[in-house]
């Protein structure tokens, strides 16, 4: 079915964005999961590819975009290629980034937004701690005042970037005596003293995403590191994972749809029986299913997208496209392994990897089980 959410812009930016790929991640995914990183090289060509910086006002030397549908035509190109490389970015450019844009004080819009959007910069966001994943509200990290001054300790885990980052917008309990309006965000350098890194973790899939455990001890933040007022940390969060949502859904299909495609090619000349694998009738229904349910979940996260560029994607609806598509990427790509036999099984090839790399996306960004939760209540159940 033609997709109609992006016009002939977008699509000259994917091009654009598919040419980068090609020329500076695909010749080098190898090596880029054996080092378990992705080598901030490629940050600074993606920045002058103008990939980071479409968050980001002109006058910060980002893009402005100010059409989403350009996050989501980036996401999908990376993620077509490398689903940790779409994470890796997103988290920076379409997470963090508007984080700075709507809340930092101008003294931190100027230090940061430039970096960020050349990629001199590297972004993260920590809110998942050891004891409370999902449960934002109850947070155990703090910050307390002293002074102008913020005294910050905690830990986080699972984070994104981790590794690398320059830069960490971190929630942390401000008011002890509050659930969620004791929440507060802050900018946190990594080159601050107390601020730690501990290993990086060693994940079952996307390895080139360096995520690590982070520490604060006794991190000192001035007055201006606060992203907004105290205690809006929460609300901040909410109204911003719409966004962190939709992009999972975009690169999810995107990925899953990417390794379907090479799955059929395989099919058509991978032979048994003195027939090719794809002709046997189960295994053309079977594709014929997988297609269709691709197809069809693209067609609501489109629309999802094209609700969001509008400024009008609710939180529901959001989860809908969140949980779908992780269900179904997951599905396909289970799929895709089972087509290509005991070759589905061997790291060498790009379906194993994507398998493994995908397993994730029914747990991040709000588990599955949690996106039911919310569509639920809406149902008022």
């Amino acid at each position: 079915m033609k997709r109609t959410a992006y016009s002939s812009e977008h699509e000259h930016y994917r091009e654009s964005v598919r040419n980068f790929v090609h020329r500076a991640i695909m010749p080098f995914a190898e090596s880029h999961a054996e080092q378990r990183i992705i080598p901030r090289e490629v940050w600074l060509e993606a920045g002058k590819q103008g990939i980071l910086g479409l968050e980001i006002p002109e006058r910060y030397d980002g893009g402005g975009a100010e059409d989403y549908r350009f996050n989501a035509v980036a996401m999908e190109e990376l993620a077509g290629a490398n689903m940790a490389l779409a994470a890796s970015f997103g988290i920076h450019f379409d997470i963090v980034a508007p984080y700075i844009v709507d809340l930092a004080s101008e003294e931190q819009r100027m230090r940061w937004l430039p970096q960020m959007a050349s990629g001199e910069a590297v972004a993260a966001i920590a809110m998942t701690e050891p004891g409370a994943g999902s449960d934002l509200a109850n947070l155990s990290t703090h910050a307390v005042q002293d002074g102008s001054d913020w005294i910050l300790n905690g830990s986080k885990t699972f984070i994104t970037n981790g590794y690398t980052a320059d830069i960490v917008v971190v929630a942390a309990r401000t008011d002890p005596t509050r659930k969620a309006k004791g929440i507060s965000l802050f900018i946190v350098e990594s080159s601050l003293p107390g601020f730690q890194r501990g290993r990086k973790l060693d994940k079952v899939g996307q390895p080139e995403a360096d995520t690590a455990e982070l520490f604060f001890e006794d991190v000192r933040l001035p007055g201006d590191s606060i992203l907004g007022s105290p205690g809006s940390g929460f609300i901040a969060m909410m109204q911003r994972l719409p966004q962190e949502r939709i992009g999972g859904a975009v690169t999810n299909l995107a990925h899953a749809k990417q390794i379907l495609l090479e799955t059929i090619e395989y099919v058509k000349d991978r032979r048994a029986f003195g027939q090719a694998v794809g002709s046997f009738q189960y295994n053309k229904f079977l594709l014929a299913e997988l297609v269709t349910k691709i197809e069809v979940a693209q067609a609501f996260t489109d629309a999802a997208v094209t609700e969001h560029a509008e400024h009008g994607l609710n939180a529901i609806d959001a989860a809908k496209a969140k949980w779908w598509s992780a269900q179904v990427q997951n599905e396909v790509l289970d799929h895709c392994v089972q087509l290509h036999g005991g070759y589905g099984f061997m790291r060498e090839y790009r379906v194993a990897r994507a398998w493994m790399d995908a397993r994730v996306t029914k747990i991040w960004a709000g588990s599955n089980e949690i996106m039911k939760e919310i569509i639920g209540r809406d149902l008022g159940l």
